[in-house]
């Protein structure tokens, strides 16, 4: 069964009560349309000019006034919420890019929360100097739309983490999300080509709320949030900032996109196309892995899902 989803689409700024303000207001917008969950970027509870205010701002996800706002907003609303946001650790110098889920009842399940595997170094952007990668895995979780893995951002250059997702044993993600804050350079170049291959490889529904946007003098987002079908096609897409510096559309800052999402589409063509991975001879011998720098390698992990394999070449 198909269930109205939202895609919010905002420009955070190191403003933590304007950047709520955003949200709030495109929650109750998403919840008056019908929408039973709404996806927010990657980073909406803020975006600092340098590492220093960045840190400076971080909270607790169990103190933050930001996520407490939200927390009350979706009870309210009777909506669920899905966010990226910062999470300093106890007595952390560093914090976590985190994927909080939010129930439509408030609620915040600790088995839900997901931190950024893959952190993202490219020119001048060093998030390694205020984030540590997350350790490990979410299991996909129960949403009202399914089944649905997290991952962020710069997760979507790495197909493995997601194609675990998509064959999780316990329970395969029929929902992808990569709240992001995508570079206009590399968003040009990468943003819809790489959602739409995750798409088709893990046979599965992609989510992608994107910020977008100026967020001062050094830093612009691509936004153009999209969702993708299991088929591999585009069926929400929302205004994002071109490479000449200019917004595709007046309201591309504070945007909300509505899809339905019918996770039983994943399943459909899943058992229409099958894919049997021949995992045997995956990794080749001659192959180098290197060893984790931070937490359990995803290739030795114990939650790693159920693969077909082949005794016969």
């Amino acid at each position: 069964m198909a269930t109205l989803a939202a895609v919010g689409q905002i420009c955070a700024s190191a403003s933590i009560k304007a950047n709520l303000d955003q949200c709030v207001r495109l929650v109750a917008e998403a919840a008056a349309k019908g929408a039973k969950i709404i996806f927010f970027p990657e980073a909406s509870d803020y975006i600092a000019p340098d590492a220093e205010t960045a840190l400076s701002l971080a909270q607790s996800q169990s103190s933050s006034p930001f996520v407490l706002a939200l927390q009350q907003a979706a009870k309210k609303h009777t909506i669920a919420i899905h966010i990226g946001i910062h999470h300093l650790p106890p007595q952390g110098t560093h914090l976590f890019n985190r994927a909080l889920y939010i129930t439509p009842q408030g609620e915040t399940p600790p088995t839900t929360s997901y931190d950024k595997l893959h952190v993202f170094n490219y020119g001048p952007l060093r998030e390694s100097a205020t984030t540590l990668p997350g350790p490990t895995l979410t299991p996909p979780f129960p949403t009202p739309v399914g089944l649905v893995g997290s991952l962020i951002c710069f997760d979507v250059r790495f197909a493995e983490p997601a194609i675990m997702l998509s064959r999780w044993r316990d329970g395969p993600a029929r929902v992808l999300t990569y709240p992001s804050a995508f570079t206009v350079r590399t968003g040009a170049a990468h943003w819809e080509v790489l959602l739409r291959a995750r798409a088709v490889e893990t046979q599965s529904w992609v989510v992608a709320a994107a910020q977008v946007g100026f967020h001062g003098e050094a830093r612009s987002s691509f936004g153009t949030s999209l969702v993708v079908d299991p088929w591999g096609r585009v069926v929400l897409k929302l205004a994002g900032l071109r490479e000449d510096g200019v917004l595709e559309s007046d309201d591309a800052i504070g945007q909300l996109g509505l899809v339905e999402i019918d996770p039983s589409a994943a399943d459909r063509i899943r058992s229409e196309m099958p894919l049997q991975r021949r995992t045997f001879v995956l990794p080749p011998p001659n192959l180098r892995v290197s060893p984790p720098t931070n937490g359990p390698s995803l290739l030795s992990s114990p939650l790693l899902p159920r693969t077909e394999t082949s005794t016969r070449p």
